[in-house]
């Protein structure tokens, strides 16, 4: 019971590793809030002892409302994101990609710049990215891009909020729905072409995500780190 009575927020926690995530710290003792923006996935969240709110992140007006009126935190976690922007560069649709980018990287800074006001001095935030930041795949150089920018604000954010630990967890290939966009069927296949040649040879589980997750919220010697839960991916 390492979290017991710890305030815990996973914002986009409804699904894959938000979900899983949440789930650690609340067996782990933590009362844990977890936002999203569809009601019925927060409703089956509340069914497990989740408390779940709807918010939507690219409102910042709608953050401030949700952290004023949770209070004070101890950690948070930022996992959200989308899958827009995958695609060889000569044929990529930057609109697509600033889709991708306000999915993602302005939805993480606008709760992060948020919460700043509500979390308690010695916590924690960490933030979900992904290995496409390092990992420099072919089609994946919107994905890289920013993925990318978020890593690089974790170090330099780390010394300008000294009072926080912030972090990142970089997944590599992770069963989650973020794989949706692929038909079901092909899914699998997809998995095994895209970890054929690490050292894992398969896709993670959200579950083993979370892990890296929760140590790094529990350990208080780190900060300003980026780590690889990839498979040996990069």
């Amino acid at each position: 019971m390492r979290f017991k009575d710890q305030k815990v927020i996973v914002a986009g926690g409804t699904s894959g590793i938000g979900l899983a995530t949440a789930r650690h710290f609340l067996q782990q003792g933590a009362i844990v809030t977890i936002t999203g923006r569809k009601p019925e996935l927060l409703k089956a969240a509340e069914k497990e002892g989740l408390n779940a709110v709807l918010v939507d992140s690219v409102d910042r007006e709608a953050l401030t409302a949700f952290f004023s009126g949770h209070g004070p935190a101890d950690h948070l976690v930022i996992a959200l994101g989308g899958s827009k922007g995958v695609g060889e560069f000569a044929g990529l649709s930057l609109e697509v990609l600033r889709q991708g980018f306000a999915e993602k990287f302005w939805p993480q800074l606008e709760t992060l710049q948020a919460s700043l006001p509500y979390l308690r001095p010695g916590g924690s935030v960490t933030l979900i990215t992904a290995i496409s930041s390092i990992a420099k795949m072919p089609g994946t150089s919107g994905l890289g891009a920013m993925n990318g920018a978020l890593e690089v604000m974790v170090s330099i954010l780390s010394g300008e909020l000294p009072a926080i630990r912030i972090n990142a967890v970089s997944p590599g290939v992770v069963d989650t729905p973020w794989w949706d966009f692929i038909p079901a069927e092909g899914r699998q296949e997809a998995f095994a072409q895209y970890t054929a040649g690490i050292p894992a040879k398969r896709a993670a589980q959200p579950e083993e995500i979370a892990d890296a997750v929760v140590f790094l919220a529990g350990n208080a010697y780190m900060t300003g780190k980026v780590i690889w839960c990839d498979g040996g991916m990069a």
